[in-house]
């Protein structure tokens, strides 16, 4: 459990860390949503663009069967790189949005 702890709390640093990036349309708002209960951390850019809707989940991470499973990544540096530098061992990250058949080919855990 100490392990879980230390990765909600990994997580949501990197979540307020890349909300400090906004876009440049001012009608475009950041929310960082960190459910530590379920265990659903995501940064989602929310709002319009002129005419058109804006709803863009930026990153979703989930810890799943204790590890940290990437769901979505839209971040410059990659979400699985700043978790690295943030001490979390690459086996205990999933490259979720990869299939499971080519998450054998990466540096990270296949499930």
């Amino acid at each position: 459990m100490e392990k879980l702890a230390r990765y909600r709390t990994i997580i949501t640093s990197i979540i307020e860390q890349e909300a400090r990036y906004r876009p440049k349309n001012a009608e475009i708002e950041v929310c960082q949503i960190c459910d530590t209960q379920h265990d659903q951390y995501q940064l989602l850019y929310l709002g319009w663009e002129q005419d058109r809707r804006v709803f863009a989940p930026i990153i979703h991470l989930r810890i799943h069967n204790n590890k940290i499973w990437i769901e979505q990544d839209g971040t410059e540096e990659g979400v699985a790189n700043l978790l690295v530098k943030a001490g979390i061992p690459r086996d205990d990250i999933v490259l979720a949005f990869h299939s499971p058949r080519k998450r054998q080919f990466t540096d990270f855990a296949v499930a």
